[in-house]
């Protein structure tokens, strides 16, 4: 267990110091669900009273996490949640879960990291172990967020407080993934930082993969994705070049899979989407510049799959075109709002480009995703903000001109939509094996 001897605490009680776990998302939220479960008192705040509100009435905002296993640690008194950044005092541990998104100039924007450092900073105590989880560039950790903490705090990184960066490895809707099974890479901004961290991650995780320094902890965040990033423009390049071939880029994908080295699948798409693939390599093509670099291969994956979405609208286009109808005029439904299956979270996801460019083009355009039943406030999109999902059912489908398949959902009858849809673009092939009319599908 984490060492729980700390100066801030009163010495008549034998309370447990809390683990603190700054912002309560996809991430946060599951992390402080772990280190209950591995006999922490957790305490998670945010700047939401919303996600405040439900944690301590024992609910659930991300459907993936089970209610009951938070109204469990909240009533067991183990897990707390408040918006109050004094509570830093009552912990010895934080670790900071807060959104990294791209400027609008495509620039990393750490502004929800500083404002966090700003906020805990005044209230660290000496001892204490701050972790940053939030993917971002190397150097954050140990330049950027390090001087606002010692500036609020008047403690020194490394002397009065522990200092280090482990790196978030959700995969959200994947059943087999389990926050304390995943190896947990930790750097240290010193050598006994780096002991602190792993001797955290230790008493939650199963295994902890100590690095040299905070930096290279930040670059293996950034290489993961960066190596997904590439692959998925690859695919989503093969995938065009096959198809003017005659060639069916999924068939070749099954096929390549079979080999059983040297190879691993990667699947084709209409677009990146969700806050990891889309955003963190160009964190590194960033800092990259200031070290006189370009990052080439990431900079063209990104042309690659951020033209996605053109493409399949250029399909859709094509499909309306062959049954005598355009674009403008047509009704256009959009499957999954999501933007990977079997989960509710829609950040980056391609599907809301589809909306808006279907719309300027003279479409009437509704989606249905029973994962999303009504689509939030989001920076990019917020003209979106409180339209909901259509419902399911055969006059609702046969209502649409064409239905554009951009999220495939294990829960929808693909069966049913091939009865209903008098026009479908699959661009996940989702309908595969599916028995369609020659004209009624078109692949995207």
């Amino acid at each position: 267990m984490t060492d729980v001897s700390h100066s801030n605490m009163p010495s008549a009680t034998n309370v447990l110091p809390y683990t603190v776990v700054v912002g309560l998302g996809y991430v946060g939220l599951p992390l402080c669900l772990q280190f209950a479960r591995s006999g922490h008192r957790v305490l998670g705040l945010d700047v939401d009273q919303q996600k405040i509100d439900a944690i301590r009435a024992g609910t659930s905002y991300i459907g993936h996490i089970p209610a009951e296993e938070i109204a469990k640690f909240v009533g067991e008194k183990v897990l707390d949640a408040s918006v109050n950044f004094q509570r830093v005092e009552e912990a010895n541990t934080v670790i900071i879960c807060v959104p990294t998104p791209l400027s609008r100039h495509r620039e990393p924007d750490i502004s929800y990291i500083l404002a966090t450092g700003k906020s805990i900073s005044p209230h660290l105590q000496a001892g204490t172990l701050v972790v940053l989880e939030s993917t971002t560039y190397p150097g954050t950790t140990d330049t950027e967020l390090r001087q606002v903490l010692e500036a609020g705090s008047g403690l020194t990184a490394g002397e009065d407080f522990y200092l280090a960066f482990s790196p978030e490895r959700e995969d959200p809707g994947n059943p087999n993934s389990h926050v304390g099974q995943i190896p947990k890479v930790v750097g240290g901004y010193t050598q006994r930082c780096l002991e602190k961290a792993v001797e955290l991650y230790s008493s939650a995780v199963d295994e902890v993969v100590p690095v040299s320094s905070c930096r290279a902890a930040e670059a293996t965040k950034l290489l993961e994705n960066i190596y997904r990033s590439v692959n998925i423009a690859l695919v989503n390049e093969l995938k065009v070049i096959y198809e003017t071939m005659g060639i069916d880029v999924w068939e070749v994908i099954e096929a390549a899979k079979t080999k059983p080295f040297g190879y691993h699948a990667f699947y084709p798409g209409p677009g990146l989407g969700g806050h990891c693939i889309p955003i963190d390599p160009f964190y590194l093509t960033w800092k990259a510049r200031e070290y006189g670099h370009r990052t080439r291969f990431i900079e063209l994956a990104g042309e690659i799959n951020t033209g996605m979405p053109s493409l399949v609208i250029e399909v859709v286009g094509e499909a309306l075109n062959a049954h005598k109808k355009s674009i403008n005029g047509s009704r256009v439904l959009v499957i999954g709002l999501a933007y990977k299956p079997n989960v509710g979270d829609a950040r980056e996801s391609p599907s809301f480009e589809f909306l808006e460019k279907l719309s300027d083009l003279g479409a009437t355009v509704e989606y249905y995703d029973p994962y999303v039943p009504q689509i939030g406030p989001t920076r990019e999109h917020s003209s979106w903000a409180g339209t909901r999902s259509v419902e399911w059912s055969e006059s609702q489908v046969n209502s649409y001109d064409v239905v554009l398949i951009s999220t495939n959902h294990a829960c929808i009858d693909y069966e049913e939509l091939a009865k209903w849809a008098p026009l479908i673009v699959d661009t996940r092939n989702a309908m595969h094996g599916i028995e369609v009319c020659t004209d009624q599908l078109w692949k995207a």
